[in-house]
C-alpha cells in the first residue's frame, strides 16, 4: 500500500484562496509571506489577474518570469501589466520589496513589452545566440540604467562574423545610458576596439568599472589611462587580465588619472612583476582614499613587497592584500609562477 502526503495546511489554505478571485486580490495586501510562493505558481497557471495584483504586493526582491508554464506568453504579459501598472503610481505598496524581474532566456517579443527606461540594473551573463544587431537596441532603451553587467559572452571573431552580428552597433548605444555609474565586464571575446569605443560614448563619470579575465591590449590601457570619464572612480578591478608585458609607464599613468578618487583596486592575478610595482608604488602613496588595495596572485620579491608595505604605510584606512614572495616557495612552485 502506497502512502501519500497530505497537502501542506499552507497549500490548502493558498489553493482556497485562489478560488475566490475577489477575496484573493482584496487579501494580497495582509497574506503571511509564505503563502506568495504557492499562490504564484497557481496564478501562472492561469489566474492572470490575480497575477497582475501579486506583482504590487510582491513581498521579495526577486520575482521570476513564467516562461516554463503552458500560457507562457499570458503569464508574461499579466506579470508586465501589474508592473506597467505600478510604476505609473507615485506611491508603493507598504509591503512591495520588488527590485529585479528575472527575464533570462526571454524572447524579443517579451523584451519589447517591458518599459526598458524603468530599468535601473541590467545583466546579461550568456552566449549570445541573438544577433546584437538585434539586442543593442533594446540595451538603448535601457535609459535610467546605473549598473551593467557583461559577463561570458562569446561572439564571432572574424570581420565578416561581426558585421553579421552587429557588434559595431553595440558601443554607441551607451550614447542613450546618461544614469549608467558602473561597467562591469567579465571573459568578454570581443573588447577589440569595443572597449576604446565605448569609454568614448559614456555619457556621465563612471564610478566603478571593473574588466576581469578579458584579453586587453596596451592599447586599451593607454585609452583608459586618456578617458575623462574615468577621473572619478572609486572602484577599479582588472583581475586576470594578463599586464606583465604592459610598459609600466602605461599602468602607472592609468593609476595617475584615478588616484584622486580611487577607494578599492584589484590586480590580482595579472602577472605584475617587480619592476611595474616599483613604477607605481609613488603613485599608490598618492591614493589618499584608497580602502582595499588585492594583488595576490602576482610573481613579487620580498624585497619588493617589503617596499610596498613602506610605501602604502601612512595609508592609515588601507587593507592590503599581498602575494606571498616568491621566496616563501619552493623552487618548482617558483618557477611555476613565473
Amino acid at each position: 500500500m502506497s502512502i501519500q502526503t497530505s497537502p501542506r495546511l499552507l497549500e490548502l489554505a493558498g489553493k482556497s484562496l485562489l478560488r475566490d478571485k475577489a477575496l484573493a486580490i482584496a487579501s494580497l495586501e495582509y497574506l503571511p509571506t509564505e503563502l506568495f510562493p504557492p499562490l504564484l505558481m497557481e496564478a501562472f497557471l492561469g489566474r492572470q489577474e490575480s497575477l497582475t495584483s501579486m506583482v504590487h504586493t510582491w513581498p521579495f526582491a526577486r520575482l521570476p518570469r513564467g516562461g516554463w508554464v503552458p500560457d507562457a506568453n499570458a503569464s508574461e504579459q499579466a506579470t508586465l501589466n501589474g508592473l506597467h501598472i505600478l510604476l505609473a503610481q507615485k506611491f508603493r505598496p507598504r509591503r512591495w520589496k520588488l527590485q529585479v524581474l528575472d527575464l533570462r532566456n526571454t524572447e524579443q517579443k517579451v523584451l519589447a513589452m517591458v518599459w526598458l527606461d524603468c530599468i535601473q540594473e541590467v545583466g546579461v551573463n550568456c552566449t549570445w545566440k541573438l544577433s546584437t544587431r538585434v539586442c543593442a537596441p533594446y540595451l538603448g532603451q535601457t535609459r535610467n540604467v546605473h549598473t551593467l553587467f557583461l559577463s561570458h559572452i562569446h561572439m564571432p571573431t572574424s570581420e565578416e562574423k561581426e558585421q553579421e552580428w552587429g557588434v559595431s552597433q553595440f558601443p554607441s548605444q551607451f550614447l542613450r545610458l546618461h544614469h549608467l555609474r558602473s561597467l562591469y565586464m567579465e571573459s568578454l571575446s570581443f573588447l577589440k576596439g569595443w572597449l576604446n569605443q565605448t569609454l568614448t560614448y559614456l555619457q556621465m563619470p563612471l564610478e566603478t568599472l571593473s574588466v576581469t579575465n578579458c584579453l586587453l591590449t596596451e592599447s586599451h590601457l593607454k585609452h583608459l589611462s586618456q578617458s575623462p570619464n574615468l577621473s572619478q572612480l572609486t572602484e577599479l578591478d582588472l583581475s586576470s587580465i594578463t599586464l606583465a608585458n604592459f610598459s609600466s609607464k602605461c599602468l602607472r599613468a592609468l593609476l595617475e588619472k584615478v588616484a584622486a578618487a580611487l577607494q578599492d583596486l584589484d590586480l590580482v592575478y595579472c602577472g605584475i612583476v617587480d619592476s611595474q610595482v616599483k613604477v607605481i608604488l609613488p603613485v599608490l602613496s598618492r591614493c589618499c582614499q584608497l580602502r582595499t588595495f588585492s594583488i595576490s596572485g602576482n610573481p613579487l620579491s620580498m624585497a619588493v613587497v617589503e617596499k610596498m608595505l613602506r610605501h602604502t604605510a601612512r595609508l592609515s584606512i588601507l587593507s592590503l592584500e599581498l602575494p606571498a614572495p616568491l621566496q616563501s616557495y619552493s623552487s618548482e612552485r617558483a618557477l611555476e609562477m613565473r
